[in-house]
């Protein structure tokens, strides 16, 4: 069975994306953000649009995200998230990956950690995207001490997605600007599998002024490839969520990790190119809607 467009037209043509008899289920652990586009509101769309039944926990209901509004309103809903997996537990529900971004304290980690193992059954895949810092800093809502507990969650995922400080705040390598050494970014990879996780996009990495991109590693394979853009200048946030989402989406459709991470650079720097050219504010998030449907296209192949 294949969807359709309005002009009859195959939507998913490639096996990979035909809807199996069995529908994939992702579980994505992501607070709310009612307006600037991040987080579930983002992977939300992305994972469903690509063929999976996309199911959510939220961690939090804000306003807006925290990234340049004030006066933001936040509401924790920690005390939800249990009930929630206990009422699943008791129907049964069975998910292929369950998929981590925000945490916004060592209480909800310790919880993530404990649904992994509740959730977790042969083949399915968890991902974790350990949002926590970024241009060599840890975010300012964060004990010193944070990156022990996204270094022990990320010990239970089968992918993680770190950015370059975020791995360095991890594995305890000294943060460097770029442009990176092949063989630093190759040492700290290898720190970062040595955590537990077989497979690694580090996002972040760039050889040379003027790019920018993301090293996907398989430990199992012994392999390392990179995709990468050219830079577009400036700072635009929910950018790592459309990332991880895509990577995600692609990784559950039964693409490779080296093709998951092409498809996630390429989407989030089209995404961006779009916002900067119709001159959006970048605390809005940015334009990945509009870029769905050439996402899909890709995928076919």
């Amino acid at each position: 069975m294949h969807y359709k467009d309005c002009q009859g037209n195959s939507i998913y043509p490639d096996p990979r994306l035909t809807v199996p008899m069995q529908q994939k289920r992702v579980l994505a652990i992501h607070d709310v953000s009612c307006f600037g586009r991040c987080s579930l509101t983002v992977a939300l769309p992305i994972i469903s649009a690509t063929g999976s039944e996309c199911t959510v926990i939220p961690t939090a209901v804000l306003s807006t995200h925290t990234g340049g509004f004030e006066g933001y309103t936040y509401r924790d809903l920690t005390e939800d998230i249990l009930p929630i997996v206990e009422h699943w537990k008791g129907l049964d529900l069975r998910f292929d990956a369950v998929y981590t971004g925000f945490l916004g304290s060592f209480e909800q980690i310790g919880i993530v950690s404990g649904i992994f193992d509740r959730l977790k059954a042969q083949g399915t895949l968890i991902a974790v995207d350990p949002v926590m810092a970024d241009n060599g800093k840890l975010y300012g809502i964060f004990p010193e001490d944070f990156p022990r507990g996204m270094r022990d969650l990320c010990a239970k995922a089968d992918v993680i997605m770190p950015n370059i400080t975020e791995a360095c705040l991890m594995t305890g390598k000294e943060y460097v600007e770029g442009p990176y050494a092949r063989k630093w970014i190759d040492d700290l990879l290898e720190r970062l599998s040595g955590l537990g996780a077989r497979q690694v996009i580090l996002t972040g990495v760039f050889f040379e002024t003027g790019t920018l991109g993301a090293a996907a590693h398989d430990a199992a394979a012994g392999t390392t490839d990179y995709a990468f853009r050219d830079l577009v200048p400036g700072y635009y946030h929910g950018t790592g969520d459309v990332f991880g989402s895509v990577a995600v989406a692609a990784l559950v459709n039964g693409f490779g990790l080296a093709e998951a991470n092409r498809f996630a650079v390429d989407f989030t720097v089209d995404s961006i190119i779009r916002s900067r050219e119709a001159g959006t504010d970048v605390r809005f998030g940015v334009n990945f809607e509009a870029g769905i449907a050439g996402l899909l296209r890709d995928m076919e192949g």
